[in-house]
Protein backbone atom coordinates (compact mmCIF):
# COMPACT_ATOMS: atom_id res chain seq x y z
CA UNK A 1 0.00 0.00 0.00
CA UNK A 2 2.46 2.23 0.76
CA UNK A 3 4.32 1.83 -2.26
CA UNK A 4 1.38 2.56 -4.37
CA UNK A 5 1.14 6.21 -2.51
CA UNK A 6 4.65 6.83 -3.10
CA UNK A 7 4.36 5.99 -6.57
CA UNK A 8 1.43 8.40 -6.92
CA UNK A 9 3.06 10.92 -5.42
CA UNK A 10 5.71 10.38 -7.81
CA UNK A 11 3.55 10.47 -10.66
CA UNK A 12 1.94 13.74 -9.24
CA UNK A 13 5.33 15.46 -8.89
CA UNK A 14 5.53 14.28 -12.89
CA UNK A 15 2.44 15.65 -13.48
CA UNK A 16 3.26 19.36 -11.57
CA UNK A 17 6.58 19.54 -13.33
CA UNK A 18 5.56 18.93 -16.74
CA UNK A 19 2.73 21.23 -15.93
CA UNK A 20 0.50 17.82 -18.03
CA UNK A 21 -2.55 18.53 -15.84
CA UNK A 22 -3.31 21.68 -17.69
CA UNK A 23 -2.19 20.60 -21.00
CA UNK A 24 -4.21 17.34 -20.78
CA UNK A 25 -6.81 19.37 -19.81
CA UNK A 26 -7.31 21.78 -23.19
CA UNK A 27 -6.76 18.77 -24.98
CA UNK A 28 -9.47 16.82 -23.65
CA UNK A 29 -11.87 19.61 -24.28
CA UNK A 30 -10.37 20.23 -28.36
CA UNK A 31 -10.29 16.64 -28.50
CA UNK A 32 -13.52 16.30 -28.08
CA UNK A 33 -15.06 18.72 -29.42
CA UNK A 34 -13.44 17.48 -32.74
CA UNK A 35 -14.52 14.44 -32.11
CA UNK A 36 -18.37 15.22 -31.52
CA UNK A 37 -18.20 17.37 -34.71
CA UNK A 38 -16.65 14.86 -36.67
CA UNK A 39 -19.34 12.47 -35.95
CA UNK A 40 -21.95 14.72 -36.19
CA UNK A 41 -21.04 15.31 -39.96
CA UNK A 42 -20.87 11.45 -40.30
CA UNK A 43 -24.43 11.69 -39.00
CA UNK A 44 -25.45 13.80 -41.35
CA UNK A 45 -24.20 12.46 -44.14
CA UNK A 46 -25.25 9.30 -43.49
CA UNK A 47 -29.11 10.93 -42.86
CA UNK A 48 -28.80 13.04 -46.07
CA UNK A 49 -28.43 9.41 -47.84
CA UNK A 50 -30.80 7.81 -46.18
CA UNK A 51 -28.96 5.20 -44.69
CA UNK A 52 -32.00 3.94 -41.86
CA UNK A 53 -29.66 0.44 -41.15
CA UNK A 54 -28.27 1.23 -37.50
CA UNK A 55 -25.83 -1.45 -38.08
CA UNK A 56 -24.22 -0.15 -41.49
CA UNK A 57 -24.10 3.93 -39.23
CA UNK A 58 -22.71 2.02 -36.52
CA UNK A 59 -19.96 0.48 -38.82
CA UNK A 60 -19.01 3.96 -40.08
CA UNK A 61 -19.28 6.06 -37.32
CA UNK A 62 -16.70 3.09 -35.45
CA UNK A 63 -14.20 3.75 -38.30
CA UNK A 64 -14.41 7.31 -38.25
CA UNK A 65 -13.85 7.26 -34.34
CA UNK A 66 -11.08 5.35 -34.57
CA UNK A 67 -9.45 6.89 -37.36
CA UNK A 68 -9.82 9.75 -35.25
CA UNK A 69 -8.24 8.89 -31.82
CA UNK A 70 -5.45 6.82 -33.87
CA UNK A 71 -5.16 10.20 -35.23
CA UNK A 72 -5.19 12.29 -32.49
CA UNK A 73 -2.84 9.77 -30.26
CA UNK A 74 -0.04 9.39 -33.22
CA UNK A 75 0.29 13.26 -34.08
CA UNK A 76 0.25 14.16 -29.88
CA UNK A 77 2.71 11.57 -29.25
CA UNK A 78 4.73 12.65 -32.51
CA UNK A 79 4.66 16.60 -31.82
CA UNK A 80 4.83 16.20 -28.04
CA UNK A 81 8.10 14.11 -28.34
CA UNK A 82 9.61 16.69 -30.40
CA UNK A 83 8.37 19.33 -28.43
CA UNK A 84 9.81 18.04 -25.39
CA UNK A 85 13.28 16.95 -26.57
CA UNK A 86 13.46 20.11 -27.78
CA UNK A 87 13.21 22.03 -24.25
CA UNK A 88 15.32 18.79 -22.59
CA UNK A 89 17.88 19.70 -25.16
CA UNK A 90 17.86 23.23 -24.92
CA UNK A 91 18.07 22.79 -20.65
CA UNK A 92 21.13 19.91 -21.19
CA UNK A 93 23.31 22.80 -23.33
CA UNK A 94 22.93 25.29 -20.40
CA UNK A 95 23.40 23.02 -18.29
CA UNK A 96 26.15 21.13 -19.68
CA UNK A 97 24.12 17.78 -18.63
CA UNK A 98 22.75 14.60 -19.10
CA UNK A 99 18.95 15.12 -17.83
CA UNK A 100 17.26 12.00 -19.76
CA UNK A 101 17.50 9.92 -15.79
CA UNK A 102 16.78 13.30 -14.08
CA UNK A 103 13.08 13.94 -12.43
CA UNK A 104 12.82 16.31 -15.42
CA UNK A 105 13.86 13.67 -17.69
CA UNK A 106 11.13 11.16 -16.44
CA UNK A 107 8.67 13.75 -16.13
CA UNK A 108 8.50 14.77 -19.67
CA UNK A 109 8.45 11.34 -21.44
CA UNK A 110 5.38 10.51 -18.70
CA UNK A 111 3.91 13.84 -20.34
CA UNK A 112 4.34 12.54 -23.44
CA UNK A 113 2.19 9.39 -22.85
CA UNK A 114 -0.41 11.17 -21.04
CA UNK A 115 -0.77 13.66 -23.61
CA UNK A 116 -0.92 11.53 -26.38
CA UNK A 117 -3.57 9.20 -24.55
CA UNK A 118 -5.54 12.18 -23.58
CA UNK A 119 -5.59 13.40 -27.33
CA UNK A 120 -6.46 9.98 -28.89
CA UNK A 121 -8.61 9.11 -26.38
CA UNK A 122 -11.02 11.97 -25.95
CA UNK A 123 -12.07 11.91 -29.74
CA UNK A 124 -12.83 8.33 -29.42
CA UNK A 125 -15.19 8.35 -26.12
CA UNK A 126 -16.33 11.23 -27.57
CA UNK A 127 -17.99 10.03 -31.05
CA UNK A 128 -19.13 6.98 -29.12
CA UNK A 129 -21.28 8.88 -27.24
CA UNK A 130 -22.88 10.39 -30.13
CA UNK A 131 -22.94 6.94 -31.49
CA UNK A 132 -24.94 5.47 -28.00
CA UNK A 133 -28.07 5.76 -29.61
CA UNK A 134 -27.52 3.11 -32.34
CA UNK A 135 -25.93 1.03 -30.37
CA UNK A 136 -29.17 0.84 -28.06
CA UNK A 137 -31.11 0.89 -31.09
CA UNK A 138 -30.04 -2.98 -31.39
CA UNK A 139 -32.14 -3.84 -28.38
CA UNK A 140 -35.07 -4.49 -29.74
CA UNK A 141 -37.01 -3.64 -26.48
CA UNK A 142 -35.75 0.30 -27.05
CA UNK A 143 -35.71 0.19 -31.04
CA UNK A 144 -39.56 -0.19 -30.37
CA UNK A 145 -39.71 3.00 -28.37
CA UNK A 146 -39.07 4.49 -31.83
CA UNK A 147 -41.61 5.11 -34.90
CA UNK A 148 -38.86 4.43 -37.28
CA UNK A 149 -34.71 4.51 -38.01
CA UNK A 150 -34.68 8.28 -38.88
CA UNK A 151 -36.01 8.77 -35.43
CA UNK A 152 -32.34 7.23 -34.42
CA UNK A 153 -30.65 10.26 -36.33
CA UNK A 154 -33.22 12.84 -34.31
CA UNK A 155 -31.69 10.87 -31.04
CA UNK A 156 -28.51 10.75 -31.86
CA UNK A 157 -27.63 14.54 -33.11
CA UNK A 158 -29.65 15.52 -29.89
CA UNK A 159 -26.92 13.91 -28.10
CA UNK A 160 -24.60 14.94 -30.24
CA UNK A 161 -25.72 18.82 -29.12
CA UNK A 162 -25.97 17.98 -25.44
CA UNK A 163 -22.64 16.83 -25.30
CA UNK A 164 -21.31 19.71 -27.25
CA UNK A 165 -22.92 21.49 -24.41
CA UNK A 166 -21.43 19.84 -22.02
CA UNK A 167 -17.40 20.35 -23.37
CA UNK A 168 -18.53 24.49 -23.48
CA UNK A 169 -19.75 24.71 -19.74
CA UNK A 170 -16.05 22.68 -18.82
CA UNK A 171 -14.26 25.12 -21.06
CA UNK A 172 -16.49 28.04 -19.60
CA UNK A 173 -15.53 26.99 -16.12
CA UNK A 174 -11.85 26.65 -16.89
CA UNK A 175 -12.08 30.08 -18.03
CA UNK A 176 -14.11 31.38 -15.58
CA UNK A 177 -16.89 33.10 -18.51
CA UNK A 178 -20.56 32.17 -18.51
CA UNK A 179 -21.03 28.85 -18.50
CA UNK A 180 -24.85 28.90 -20.50
CA UNK A 181 -23.27 31.30 -23.20
CA UNK A 182 -20.15 29.13 -23.48
CA UNK A 183 -22.23 25.87 -23.97
CA UNK A 184 -24.59 27.89 -26.11
CA UNK A 185 -20.90 28.77 -28.43
CA UNK A 186 -19.98 24.94 -28.62
CA UNK A 187 -23.81 24.43 -29.71
CA UNK A 188 -23.88 27.13 -32.42
CA UNK A 189 -20.88 25.62 -33.63
CA UNK A 190 -22.94 21.80 -34.09
CA UNK A 191 -26.07 23.42 -35.49
CA UNK A 192 -23.72 25.16 -38.18
CA UNK A 193 -22.39 21.45 -38.76
CA UNK A 194 -25.53 20.31 -39.63
CA UNK A 195 -26.89 22.83 -41.69
CA UNK A 196 -24.03 22.86 -43.83
CA UNK A 197 -24.42 19.02 -44.62
CA UNK A 198 -28.04 19.32 -44.77
CA UNK A 199 -27.21 22.35 -47.67
CA UNK A 200 -24.99 19.81 -49.01
CA UNK A 201 -26.91 16.77 -49.34
CA UNK A 202 -30.03 18.15 -50.36
CA UNK A 203 -31.36 16.63 -52.87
Amino acid sequence: MRLHIAQLEELRGYFEIAEIGEIARRYAAMNAFDGILTIMGVLMGSYTAHVRDPRIVISTGLATAVAIGVSGLWGAYLTETAERKRSLDELEQSTLSDLSNTRLGRASRVAVITVALVDGLAPFLAALVVLLPFFLALQPSLCSLLRGPAELYYVALGTGLGALFAVGVFVGSISRDRLLIAGAKTVAAGLTCMAINLLLGAD
